[in-house]
């Protein structure tokens, strides 16, 4: 098996608006290895949802190759695609997607349902939610939770089905500094534990907490900068003046 977690190669995405080509992604190329911590950075307009989605299996590219785990993921239907999803994929959205009438348990237990996961299913979503830290909110419904917790909650769903990879798009975004370099506290202690992190953010200090940043423009890969000493979250945190000290 490979070293790599992710390879696409020549990967291309064109879409047709009328009889109009767009050409989202031209040609990309890119490595992930298993463990490593990833941030897409690019404009508006620059691929980087299209890349998403196409790496996060929710979309097929119109040419190239994409491995995952050493599976041509190009080559798979709609089914296939979603049973890649279930099993291998776990995904952080900046606008949280969580069910407003299911408790914080339910929501969790979510992608296990869906993937037929039915062994150790309540203990698996009780160390999930246990891992960021929301046990005594396990009730709650997401109009009783903070914008941090709702995000945990959603970090825990994607952590139910034990993913060889994150996705996580703007998980900052719909945050205030605080408690977005918390959200950015967890990822890194699950990037430690073994877990790759892929990461799309429009904001450079978020990005500098990765190991990696890939900047994208126009549909391609403009360049790639390794981050030697990424910023650490949990001791960022501890020079962050709280909301309440700080000068209006």
């Amino acid at each position: 098996m490979s070293d790599k977690l992710i390879n696409i190669s020549n990967i291309s995405k064109i879409y047709k608006l009328g009889k109009v080509d767009v050409k989202a992604l031209r040609r990309i190329d890119l490595q992930i290895r298993e463990g490593e911590f990833i941030t897409v950075m690019g404009p508006s307009g620059s691929g980087k949802s299209t890349l998403m989605n196409i790496l996060g299996c929710l979309d097929t590219p119109t040419n190239g190759k994409y491995l995952l785990e050493d599976v041509d993921i190009s080559q798979l239907n709609d089914n296939q695609l979603a049973a890649i999803r279930n099993k291998k994929i776990g995904f952080v959205f900046q606008n949280f997607n969580l069910l407003s009438r299911s408790n914080v348990y339910r929501n969790v237990e979510l992608p296990l349902i869906y993937s037929n996961n039915n062994l150790g299913r309540k203990k698996k979503v009780l160390e999930a939610i246990d891992s960021v830290g929301l046990t005594d909110w396990i009730s709650h419904r997401p109009s009783e939770l903070s914008g941090g917790q709702k995000q945990r909650v959603a970090i825990a769903r994607a952590l139910s089905n034990d993913p060889s990879i994150i996705f996580a798009d703007e998980p900052t975004g719909n945050l205030d500094s605080i408690t977005g370099e918390e959200i950015i506290a967890i990822f890194q202690k699950l990037n430690k534990q073994g877990k790759t992190i892929l990461m799309v953010t429009h904001e450079q200090e978020i990005a500098r907490h990765s190991q990696k940043i890939i900047y994208l423009r126009d549909g391609l890969i403009g360049k790639k900068e390794k981050i030697d000493n990424p910023i650490d979250a949990e001791d960022h945190l501890k020079k962050m003046p709280r909301i309440e000290d700080r000068v209006n």
